[in-house]
């Protein structure tokens, strides 16, 4: 059944077409909803993170932040008019990442909502991490140059590095692409690019199963050069 999940989360195929004789897409669902009661993928991504933190070490004193649209044809409770597809149905996804790129969360929307109103529900995330450096800086892009954003920023005792309107992104480029790399290696999996889920619930188990995915590619690329174990690939992945 897990393993239908990720042919799933890979292929963004329907129910049906991954259904075959040792399970219905009926049975598919159903044992998805219950493993999403449970908790199951959230605390997947939970032990993703924790191990890498543990091994390789989170870079949590540099947070990037940033929103990322994506087809959803379907609608859904997050769904809204998006603005760079003609007005169809999109899904915006606010995600937040440690200074490398490990994805730590992400608040889901409308595509047709700022970025800027959606920085308070994913800077609430930080609080799932559990102690924290003293200095965190905030990595962010033009789309939240405004006073809003350092006033929230500086009411949780964050530092602000935030692209400026009107100027060119070389000229400022700045940590933030972390966050614009993981967003394309989320949109690697066919399902977050193409949204057909309706629930919110069942759109955040999806990411958060993609994020362990992620977690764990990252973990042993990285612990590759200073780590040894049976299965340790021959050459760096």
């Amino acid at each position: 059944m897990f393993d239908k999940l990720l042919q799933l989360l890979r292929f963004g195929c329907s129910y049906q077409a991954i259904a075959d004789t040792t399970c219905s897409a009926t049975t598919i669902r159903n044992r998805r909803d219950e493993w999403i009661a449970l908790g199951v993928f959230a605390q997947l991504k939970q032990i993703a993170v924790q191990s890498y933190d543990r091994i390789v070490g989170l870079v949590l004193d540099q947070i990037a932040i940033d929103g990322s649209i994506t087809k959803a044809p379907g609608g859904g409770e997050a769904a809204g008019r998006s603005p760079v597809d003609r007005g169809k149905q999109g899904l915006k996804s606010s995600g937040m990442t440690d200074g490398y790129g490990i994805p730590l969360g992400r608040v889901l929307a409308g595509a047709n909502r700022n970025d800027s109103p959606l920085l308070a529900p994913t800077l609430d995330l930080l609080d799932d991490l559990g102690p924290l450096p003293d200095d965190i800086t905030v990595h962010l892009d033009a789309g939240y140059d405004s006073d809003k954003t350092r006033t929230e920023l500086a009411a949780r005792n964050l530092h602000g590095c935030i692209a400026h309107k009107g100027k060119k992104a070389p000229i400022q480029a700045s940590q933030r692409w972390h966050v614009e790399r993981t967003h394309a290696w989320q949109n690697a999996f066919h399902r977050l690019a193409r949204c057909y889920e309706r629930r919110t619930t069942v759109m955040n188990a999806f990411f958060d199963l993609a994020d362990t995915i992620i977690t764990i590619r990252s973990l042993i690329r990285r612990a590759w050069t200073t780590h040894r174990w049976d299965t340790r690939p021959r050459r760096q992945p």
